[in-house]
């Protein structure tokens, strides 16, 4: 017998270690090591995994990050201002409607004797500085136009509000009036450019006051713009001064107007084609934002969405490099044709979807599924249910209880056969109908004629009405009087019970109107906007800064001739993929202060969507949590709610301004957000039938005034109850046939309590889109589409 092989321990990675004897002294790093023999530390370990940086490393990768973003401050100067690149784009605007802010367009350009000033057919005042190598491009927009304002500052670098300190030398609040108050809100609301505020006129005050009144003008200024310090504007230094830090300020960035290439129109000439009826819109200027393609779409606020045919490349006239007078005659000649349109790779002007009625048809029918159908005609199929049951229960009866009858015995079919007895015209009722009653109210008596004529009492009628019912609606929420003429079964025969609204599963492809077969839906709509953004910054076209002459086709005659009218500015901006197709948009809209009654759902209302402008009947809705949300029947004041309705697409993020027409004027009510554009948003409309007890008995207790007919107790059986007390329960069975009904709660149920039922309904926008293309104030309602 051979001796074995004794077994060594080898002590592991959990091996308990003691304490060693503290002896006092410094351990050495050779006593160090020798102790850890190879060892690495945990938290080592994970330093290398999670890929941390020390000290040191830290350190230089913060200074690479800021000297990162200091050259790309640097590079954004000089390709913006630059001697060959696209000069700032500065819109001057005064804060009060009674200031003319031609004076201090005429400030800026005699600041300089060395200054160079040109100005476009269309407005456009450039002024070439030579000392600061910067090009400056002011503009004036039309102020009897609040919708050509906006237009204005979507595509502005900076804006220069303008305040006259001897309008508020004796008043204080007419430095900014109203009118001054509603732009500064839809330009806040739309997304604001970079502010710089300038006070004129500081030199008519008398010196003492001066100081106290430009105080009184910061504070003003101070309740919109809190870190913008105002500027005076009385001599040349200050305009030199008031140029200098336009050229040098940081620009503030507008997410929706960079990310797509814009341009504001230098020059524009329209061709009529050889039918007259359509024409070439040739628009030049600079392009700013991003590259533009030739084979993408283009939108022109108040006129639509269209083709290009080409983009060309003219002299610049503006540019500061000296040359000869030969040499900007023969430049002047020469144009570049940059790119032309290919209709291959062009996208389409098509924004809806043409549904095929026979797309459910795969197969033609053969001549015997024809003869079978003749012949199951001749046979009818009834069912027998008990009295007082709906299509939709009896739909759950089997098909081997089925009798069939033949046209020749129908004179003996049962007389309890719902199905046979309801009318098709019963089934179906608008949904004015399922808001309130009518109300009545006495007229208001007026003993001035002339203000009499003023008035609409109609329209006062309306707004006493529609004041009724909000409040009625925020007293008592989506409660309805169950009708006594109509049976509820059929009065409500659209709406269903719910477990739990938040956790009850709803199909959102369930019943879906015809609308739905004409708009495009995206898989996945945060992947498809990644992803066409992404494809954006690497897409190759005309660069930004580049002076080009877009070729616009398509354009009606009639509706140019229409436009030039208005005094609009001519502004361009390039469409991402997919943005032409109409979709259900859902935008996040808050009221403002400036009108306080309550708007209701499906009301004509006008919104301005990122760069679009249209009229749209929208239907409100609460913004929660969850995939299901309640439909709201008034937009109250200081609210937040959803709105939703027919548009196209539109990428977020994207500002939305919500107008309304009173008296002939447009009043902003409401502004927010672009939420998403997603169809399968489930809008779910709740109906509250109320009761109330007659008899109590601990836990049970009979109900009345919810119904007035057993067949209706039969019918929303199925559904629980609850009270405003807290109370749950359930119907167990009618009694009598005129509504009363005996009910079981979870506890003991007092006599001052209403007993509720919740039934609901799925809501769908209407199909009512049309585009504002007139950009007319004044006027809204002859609008062409």
């Amino acid at each position: 017998m051979g001796l074995e092989k004794t077994q060594t321990h080898r002590p592991g990675a959990l091996k308990q270690t003691n304490k060693p004897h503290k002896h006092g002294r410094h351990r050495s790093k050779g006593s160090i090591s020798t102790s850890a023999k190879g060892k690495v530390s945990v938290k080592t370990i994970s330093k290398k995994q999670k890929r941390e940086l020390n000290k040191e490393q830290r350190r230089n990768q913060a200074s690479q990050i800021r000297q990162n973003k200091r050259d790309e401050v640097l590079s954004k100067k000089r390709s913006l201002g630059g001697l060959n690149s696209a000069p700032f784009l500065v819109c001057i605007l005064p804060l009060n409607k009674q200031i003319d802010p031609n004076g201090v367009l005429n400030f800026l350009t005699l600041c300089d004797e060395e200054a160079i000033v040109n100005k476009s057919s269309t407005g456009v005042t450039h002024i070439n500085i030579p000392r600061f190598k910067q090009k400056f491009a002011f503009v004036i927009p039309t102020l009897d136009n609040d919708l050509a304002i906006l237009d204005t500052l979507k595509v502005c670098d900076t804006v220069i509000f303008v305040a006259s300190a001897a309008a508020g030398y004796d008043f204080g609040d007419e430095v900014i009036d109203s009118w001054g108050n509603n732009v500064l809100l839809s330009s806040f609301a739309q997304g604001l450019p970079t502010p710089v505020v300038v006070v004129t006129e500081l030199e008519g005050i008398p010196q003492k006051r001066r100081n106290e009144q430009k105080q009184n003008i910061q504070k003003l200024v101070a309740k919109w713009m809190p870190d913008e310090k105002i500027l005076t504007l009385d001599k040349n230094v200050d305009a030199i001064n008031l140029l200098r830090k336009i050229g040098n300020q940081k620009r503030k960035k507008v997410v929706y107007r960079d990310r797509r290439p814009h341009l504001y129109a230098e020059n524009v000439e329209y061709i009529p084609d050889n039918q007259g009826s359509l024409g070439t819109l040739k628009v030049t200027g600079y392009l700013r934002g991003n590259s533009l393609s030739v084979n993408d779409l283009v939108h022109l606020p108040s006129l639509g969405d269209f083709q290009m045919l080409q983009i060309d490349a003219p002299t610049d006239p503006y540019a500061i490099e000296k040359k000869s007078a030969s040499q900007d005659a023969m430049d002047a000649s020469i144009i570049r044709v940059l790119e032309k349109a290919d209709p291959t790779k062009q996208e389409s002007l098509e924004s809806e979807n043409i549904p095929d009625s026979m797309d459910a048809e795969q197969t033609w029918p053969t001549e015997e599924e024809l003869k079978m159908a003749e012949n199951e005609q001749k046979i009818k199929k009834v069912k027998k249910v008990p009295k007082g049951w709906s299509e939709y229960q009896a739909a759950w009866i089997p098909d081997d209880d089925v009798e069939t009858v033949s046209y020749e015995d129908e004179s003996s079919e049962d007389d309890s056969n719902y199905m046979d007895a309801m009318s098709e015209a019963k089934s179906e009722y608008s949904d004015a109908e399922e808001e309130f009653d009518t109300m009545t109210e006495s007229e208001i008596g007026v003993s001035d004629q002339q203000y009499d004529q003023q008035t609409d009492l109609n329209i006062e009628k309306e707004d006493l009405e529609k004041l009724k019912a909000a409040k009625l609606d925020s007293a008592f929420p989506d409660e309805i009087d169950t009708p006594q003429d109509t049976p509820a079964h059929v009065r409500f025969q659209k709406y269903r019970g719910l477990e739990s609204f938040r956790t009850s599963p709803w199909d959102p492809k369930e019943n879906l109107p015809s609308d739905y077969a004409r708009i495009f839906q995206f898989e996945n709509f945060d992947r498809t906007r990644k992803r066409i953004l992404k494809d954006r910054e690497n897409k190759d076209g005309v660069l930004p800064g580049w002076y080009i002459t877009i070729h616009v086709k398509g354009v009606s005659q009639l509706l140019w001739s229409t436009f030039k009218e208005t005094g609009a500015p001519v502004v361009v901006i390039g469409l991402f993929l997919h943005e032409h197709k109409m979709s259900v948009i859902n935008t996040i809209l808050k009221r403002t202060s400036n009108y306080e009654a309550p708007i209701k759902s499906k009301e004509r209302l006008i919104f301005q969507c990122g760069y679009r402008k249209f009229i749209v009947n929208p239907i409100f809705s609460q913004h929660t949590n969850g995939k299901k949300h309640k439909y709201e029947r008034f937009f109250q004041p200081d609210s937040t709610t959803v709105a939703t309705f027919y548009a196209p697409i539109q990428f977020p993020p994207a500002p939305v301004l919500c107008f309304k027409e009173i008296n002939n004027k447009l009043v902003l009510v409401a502004h927010g957000s672009l939420l998403s554009c997603n169809p399968d948003r489930l809008v779910i409309k709740r109906v509250v039938l109320s009761g109330h007890p007659f008899k109590v008995h601990k836990r049970s207790a009979v109900i009345r005034f919810m119904f007035f007919n057993r067949e209706d107790i039969v019918y929303f059986k199925p559904i629980k109850l609850r009270t405003k007390y807290g109370r749950t329960g359930h119907i167990k069975e009618p009694l009598g046939t005129h509504g009363h009904m005996k009910c079981v709660f979870d506890g003991q149920l007092k006599s001052m309590d209403t007993i509720l039922m919740n039934v609901y309904k799925r809501i769908f926008p209407k199909w009512n889109f049309e585009e504002c293309i007139v950009s007319c104030s004044e006027n809204l309602s002859s609008m062409e589409t």
